[in-house]
């Protein structure tokens, strides 16, 4: 370790500067006579003698100090954040330091008081928490060094620069690898609860079994080995999809206590994880006015790391998304048939403004999926009886935000897109089984 940049110095009493003080002037007043001018007396002592306590202290810019930070941490995970400071003196020295440490991080303490023997080090950790994902970098932190007497202290604020990286937390990752090992039982031609068909790309031939549709069957393959003898189709490879994020102020609004946003984050990395996982490619686009993030389509286990680290600072800009222009840069960034899937809030004027005059340039040539979460709190505004006057007031309001909303996934769905409209905690789910329909009925 090697002594920080120093970026401010101070002085400062200490705890026992004070307690001096008062007993001192305690036992002054309690002396007959004049007290007065003892008391001055005894006060310029103590100040005489704190200042050289204080010219006696070590600086605190010369001792090496280091904080230890993780290089990212899962949103709602623990982690360990740790410092350490060495004392090279051949004295002890009373150390207290305080770090800059975001509140959000949740961290147990941000405060270490100890002594440090001569020539030792100072070791010290605690835990945080994250409750928000992003990029956080503490770049400060006060050290104090209390002088040989412990009634003053020197005090600066050192320049110790770090980063830390909190990250999605994932909570779909279950269902994508239950919907994973679905789609890989569909390839070698057997069915599953959670969708029909074989796909649509030809696997092999096989024996005729009982719960195989008549149409499979291969007449000339049956004629040449005088059984019956089926086809089986497995979804084809190498397919594109690209997640299109809404990042604009419709996503900032909170849903079931957290931003829109942290639901379409959690959809994007499901669907990338299912996506690659059955052989295809995905990519990602984050826009609002401009484009925020891209991730080219790609195939492998690597490509859900690089979404995740598109998305893990993404936050929404308060402004109106422009949809025509993310299509524009989507479409030139991928030429070919694609899955275009755009994960937005269905708020009716500003998809009737923004999203719905920019579908037509590109239903015809792609598939597109429009996906959005519910609030559970209108639903129940508008179906709970009304207890007083402003109750009823809110329970028009959202009668009216449902049926716009049914509106607006109606003209969706009339110019071409196929609409998933989930609750919390199953939008994520349910745009994978979406995609997994249009992969297994050849529509992509």
């Amino acid at each position: 370790m090697r002594p920080a940049r120093t970026l401010r110095r101070g002085v400062a009493p200490t705890r026992r500067l004070a307690g001096v003080a008062a007993l001192a002037a305690l036992v002054v007043l309690a002396v007959p006579g004049p007290g007065l001018a003892r008391l001055l007396a005894v006060d310029g002592v103590l100040l005489a003698v704190a200042a050289l306590d204080l010219l006696l202290a070590t600086s605190p810019g010369s001792l090496p100090v280091r904080r230890d930070l993780p290089p990212a941490v899962t949103l709602g995970d623990e982690a360990e954040v740790g410092w350490a400071v060495a004392n090279p003196t051949g004295r002890r020295l009373r150390v207290a330091l305080a770090d800059e440490l975001a509140p959000s991080l949740r961290a147990g303490t941000r405060r270490v008081a100890a002594t440090v023997p001569a020539g030792a080090t100072l070791r010290a950790s605690t835990t945080i928490r994250p409750a928000r994902r992003g990029r956080f970098a503490p770049g400060r932190l006060v050290l104090r060094v209390d002088g040989p007497l412990g009634l003053a202290a020197r005090q600066s604020v050192l320049a110790v620069p770090g980063e830390l990286r909190v990250l999605p937390s994932f909570r779909s990752r279950d269902e994508a690898e239950l919907r994973i090992r679905r789609a890989r039982i569909l390839e070698v031609g057997l069915r599953s609860a959670a969708g029909r068909g074989g796909g649509t790309e030809f696997d092999q031939l096989r024996e005729y079994a009982v719960d195989d549709e008549f149409r499979r069957v291969d007449w000339a393959a049956t004629a040449r080995a005088g059984r019956p003898i089926v086809r089986t189709y497995r979804a084809e490879r190498n397919q594109t999809v690209v997640v299109l994020l809404d990042n604009g102020r419709v996503m900032a609004g909170r849903v079931a206590g957290v931003p829109r946003v942290e639901h379409a984050v959690d959809a994007a990395l499901m669907l990338t994880a299912v996506a690659t996982g059955v052989g295809d490619r995905c990519g990602l686009v984050a826009f609002d006015r401009e484009v925020r993030a891209a991730v080219p389509p790609a195939a492998g286990r690597d490509q859900l790391a690089r979404v995740v680290d598109a998305l893990y600072d993404l936050e929404p800009v308060l402004v109106e998304s422009d949809y025509a222009g993310a299509f524009v840069d989507t479409l030139a960034r991928f030429r070919r048939r694609t899955m275009l899937v755009v994960l937005t809030e269905l708020v009716a004027p500003a998809v009737e403004e923004w999203l719905l005059p920019a579908l037509p340039l590109v239903v015809r040539n792609h598939v597109v999926v429009v996906a959005s979460v519910q609030d559970p709190d209108v639903a129940r505004w508008a179906h709970d009886p009304p207890a007083d006057a402003l109750a009823v007031y809110r329970q028009a309001g959202a009668v009216g935000a449902l049926a716009a909303r049914r509106r607006t996934i109606a003209r969706l769905r009339g110019l071409g897109a196929t609409v998933v409209d989930a609750r919390p905690g199953e939008l994520a789910p349910a745009l994978a089984d979406a995609y997994l329909s249009v992969k297994a009925t050849g529509r992509l």
